[in-house]
C-alpha cells in the first residue's frame, strides 16, 4: 500500500487532480471540540505531561478529493510536514524527538495509546489524533481499507523507539527538549492545541515494577552495577 499511495501522491502533485486548493481547505475543516487523554510515565513508556488530543470528524472527506491529500494539504498548510501514507505499527513504540499528527483517511482502527497501562480508542475516517512526544501507541485492530496520514512539525526529528530498546533516562531527556509546535495541525494558529499544550498537567510518575526494570536496563547499559 505505501508504494501505491506514494505513486498516487506524485501524480496528484504533478497534475493537481484530487488535491484541494487552499481556499477549499477552509470549507473542509469542521470545528470540533478536542477530546483530551492523559497518560502517566509508567516506567516502561515515558508518555507525556501534554495530553493526547483527538478531534472527531475534523475534516470533511469530500468525494471530489483524495482523502489522504485532504489531510496532507491541511497539515502542510499549518507547518506539519514530512507526511507519509500507511497504517499504524502493531508494536508499541513512541517518538522521543518529535510530536506527531495522525489523520485517518480511510477505514477504522483501534489503537492502544499510553502503553500497556493506557487505553484503547477507535478512530474512523475524518478523525485526527495529535500525539505529543513520548506517547506510546500501537494498532490493535484495523479494517482492510485502513489508510493513515502522518506528519510532523518542522522542529522535530523522527525516531520510533520501542520501550525495551531505549536508554530510559536519555529518552525522557529528549522528550523534555521537544519544542511546542507553532500551529494546530488542523485549525492553525487559532486552534485549541497550542493553548492546551502550553498549560499541561503537573508531571506525575507511577512507581511500578516496570519502572524499576526500565531503570535497571538503563543502568546496565551505562555499566552501573546493582547494589
Amino acid at each position: 500500500m505505501p508504494v501505491v499511495e506514494e505513486l498516487k501522491r506524485i501524480v496528484e502533485k504533478l497534475t493537481g487532480i484530487g488535491r484541494p486548493r487552499r481556499r477549499e481547505l477552509a470549507r473542509l475543516a469542521r470545528p470540533r471540540a478536542p477530546q483530551l487523554f492523559r497518560f502517566r510515565d509508567d516506567g516502561e513508556t515515558p508518555n507525556s505531561r501534554l495530553p493526547l488530543v483527538v478531534y472527531r470528524g475534523a475534516l470533511q472527506l469530500d468525494e471530489a478529493f483524495d482523502p489522504a491529500a485532504v489531510f496532507e494539504e491541511t497539515f502542510a498548510r499549518h507547518g506539519w510536514r514530512e507526511a507519509w501514507r500507511d497504517g499504524i505499527y502493531d508494536f508499541l513504540h513512541f517518538h522521543s524527538a518529535t510530536h506527531e499528527v495522525l489523520g485517518f483517511a480511510r477505514g477504522r482502527v483501534t489503537i492502544e495509546f499510553g502503553g500497556r497501562r493506557g487505553r484503547t480508542l477507535t478512530l474512523n475516517a475524518g478523525d485526527v489524533a495529535v500525539l505529543p512526544a513520548g506517547i506510546g501507541h500501537r494498532r490493535i485492530t484495523g479494517s482492510d481499507d485502513l489508510l493513515v496520514v502522518g506528519a510532523y512539525p518542522a522542529s522535530g526529528r523522527y525516531d520510533e523507539p520501542r520501550p525495551d530498546e531505549i536508554d530510559y533516562a536519555a529518552a525522557l531527556a529528549s522528550i523534555g527538549k521537544v519544542k511546542l509546535p507553532r500551529q494546530d495541525p488542523v485549525y492553525g494558529s487559532a486552534g485549541p492545541l497550542i493553548e492546551l499544550w502550553r498549560k499541561p498537567a503537573p508531571a506525575r510518575r507511577r512507581r511500578t515494577s516496570g519502572g524499576r526494570r526500565a531503570k535497571t536496563r538503563s543502568n546496565r547499559r551505562r555499566g552501573v552495577a546493582r547494589a
